[in-house]
């Protein structure tokens, strides 16, 4: 069956290439040539780049080639995707530029000649001469031009948005606040505050600055506490530690908190695990701490059952006193069943990225739970964080990044 899927993956693939080829360089070329050749070197080329930075990234390659792949790779990537959605929008614009074209041609007045009368005595005539015709509408100029028009508007959208979208990733996430009443969270911690971050997603692409940038985000909102709830890097810690440094500069008055994505299993979870303790945060591995207010808990992220260390329930919430509130920080919006049948009043995660590059939000939302924001599962209530970076291409697309400042409410209060 995976072979299978492979398969029929790599014949979308090609299909999808060949198809935005011919849209935008044979059918804008009015025959063989140098730019046909070099639009099929540029998809081609760009396609060899960007499965090359994702082997690389995932057999850990020397650093500086991962760098060097990434960028070119990861951002063709997302072109890739709206060049083709914008070709395929521009086969409805197609037909109505066509016929606003052919009202705006002026018709070619046609002239006709008509046979003389014979005479008497007149010499005989030679052949009549054909009859002038107007000349047909010049069809394939017409057909080239509006090719180009749509290539050209198609290119031009894609650019913008992927542009645009990456801006928006590279500038740092903004910040939004929700707040969530919590039914057995005592009056002296009502207005408590957590800034949930997801998704950093360090990498060869999003580096220290980009790191730098998460941290002062987040200390500007002065949190009482700090939930980092998974996928904070993408690749070792010899290659990412720097990256990751200024993580130690995180600020709150009761600390900040760690649980593992499936990300940091493709990285090296163990490693990663004592880095982050090194710069200042608690890893909570299926485990929980009691804070003044409530309990605090953390499972394993699902990634880490391949590996024996997938998540705990029991572990962590098994034996805890029930009439506490209680907020998990769980990685993947699809733990939130088991969050339920443990008594959780929130469970924090990330994992879908918002959908990141629409339409991906469909693709998402169909995966998990609730795609981002705030739902309610019986009596737990589950919030999903868009994330503050990106997975592959640094770029999102009608889902901004954001770090959420969660302040608790008590019913008490």
């Amino acid at each position: 069956m995976i072979i299978v899927f492979a398969l029929l993956a790599l014949g979308v693939m090609i299909v999808a290439n060949w198809y935005l080829w011919r849209r935008l360089f044979r059918d804008t070329t009015a025959g063989p040539g140098w730019v046909r050749r070099a639009g099929a070197v540029l998809i081609a080329g760009g396609w060899a780049l960007c499965i090359g930075a994702l082997v690389a990234e995932r057999t850990q390659a020397p650093f500086w080639l991962q760098r060097t792949l990434a960028w070119p790779g990861f951002l063709w990537m997302a072109l890739a995707i709206y060049l083709l959605l914008a070709v395929v929008v521009g086969e409805a614009v197609r037909p109505l530029l066509r016929r606003a074209l052919e009202r705006r041609t002026p018709e070619v007045p046609v002239r006709r000649t008509e046979p003389e009368p014979a005479t008497v005595g007149a010499p005989p005539r030679g052949p009549e001469p054909e009859p002038v015709t107007a000349p047909e509408a010049p069809a394939p100029s017409r057909r080239l031009f509006v090719s180009r028009v749509v290539a050209g508007a198609a290119a031009a959208a894609a650019v913008g948005t992927v542009g645009y979208g990456t801006y928006g990733v590279l500038r740092g996430p903004g910040v939004k606040r929700v707040t969530v009443p919590l039914a057995r969270l005592p009056r002296a911690a009502h207005g408590f505050r957590i800034a949930v971050v997801s998704d950093i997603h360090l990498s060869p692409v999003l580096g220290r600055g980009f790191a730098q940038k998460v941290v002062d985000t987040i200390n500007s909102t002065q949190p009482d506490l700090i939930a980092v709830v998974g996928d904070l890097v993408d690749g070792s810690v010899a290659d990412l530690g720097p990256a990751a440094a200024p993580l130690a500069g995180l600020e709150a008055r009761h600390g900040a908190y760690f649980v593992t994505g499936n990300h940091e299993y493709f990285s090296g979870a163990g490693q990663w695990i004592e880095e982050v303790r090194r710069l200042g945060m608690r890893p909570l591995e299926n485990s929980r701490t009691e804070l003044p207010y409530f309990d605090l808990a953390g499972v394993n992220d699902i990634a880490g059952e391949s590996e024996g260390q997938g998540p705990d329930f029991a572990r962590a919430l098994g034996d805890r006193d029930r009439t506490r509130a209680c907020v998990l920080l769980a990685h993947q919006p699809v733990q939130i069943h088991e969050a339920v049948e443990h008594g959780v009043d929130l469970q924090l995660s990330g994992h879908t990225h918002g959908g990141q590059l629409f339409p991906g939000n469909l693709i998402a939302g169909a995966a998990n739970p609730t795609l981002a924001g705030l739902d309610r599962y019986g009596d737990t209530q589950l919030y999903v964080s868009r994330g503050a970076g990106a997975w592959g291409p640094p770029t999102r697309v009608g889902a901004p990044s954001d770090i959420t400042v969660v302040e608790l409410a008590s019913k008490q209060a």
